[in-house]
């Protein structure tokens, strides 16, 4: 491969995790100009909410790293930068999944939050121009979620939760999601939520990922 096309998945030094080497050449860390890397390091350092969040992100890891579950950081970092209100994006599909969700976060003290289905505002897909084919039930009426809605109404939230929303939803609700957003769960339908498993099982039960 060309210089120009390599990039961190293709290093095995990782100089930048461990600093027991040298980067390679087409590191990005090795090219990036100096002052590029201060501006950014200043905004880590100066910009109230940014610095809140990546404080506790640093300190959930460095203090509980392998002890809580995903939820509990997720329950710690909405405490840690003073979360007043939560916004849930959830997928008609992980409904039940949801309630036990917010029971947790009850549980944990955390009752101001809203919570909004895919499905509202659902929008035919006829209308969108979904043709019968590309339907999981043609000739039925489909309804086709709509997360731009889901962030518009999720605006006031101080940190919004993604659960569960189908690849492409979960990019258009966090392009217009106008606070920070951070995922539980991700749609996988075939793994049982658990995409990693295909990279788990890519030479093995699913070589078929790996072929060209």
């Amino acid at each position: 491969m060309k210089r120009d096309q390599l990039s961190c998945s293709d290093c095995r030094a990782y100089h930048c995790d461990r600093r027991d080497s040298a980067y390679p050449s087409f590191c990005p860390t090795a090219s990036a100009d100096a002052a590029r890397l201060e501006s950014i390091k200043s905004v880590y350092q100066d910009d109230p909410l940014i610095s809140k969040m990546y404080a506790a992100s640093a300190e959930i890891e460095g203090l509980h790293y392998g002890k809580l579950t995903r939820a509990e950081e997720i329950i710690l970092f909405a405490k840690k930068i003073g979360v007043k209100k939560l916004g849930i994006a959830t997928c008609m599909g992980a409904m039940a999944e949801t309630v036990v969700f917010t029971g947790i976060l009850k549980a944990k003290g955390l009752h101001d939050y809203i919570c909004v289905c895919c499905k509202a505002g659902s929008i035919s897909k006829d209308e969108v121009g979904i043709p019968e084919a590309h339907k999981t039930n043609p000739d039925k009426f489909e309804p086709a979620c709509n997360p731009i809605l889901q962030a518009e109404i999720l605006a006031e939230a101080d940190l919004n939760i993604l659960i569960g929303l189908c690849v492409g939803h979960d990019a258009l609700f966090t392009t217009h999601s106008k606070a920070p957003c951070v995922t539980f769960a991700v749609k996988d339908r075939v793994l049982q939520h658990n995409p990693m498993a295909a990279v788990y099982g890519a030479n093995s039960y699913y070589k078929r990922l790996l072929r060209e």
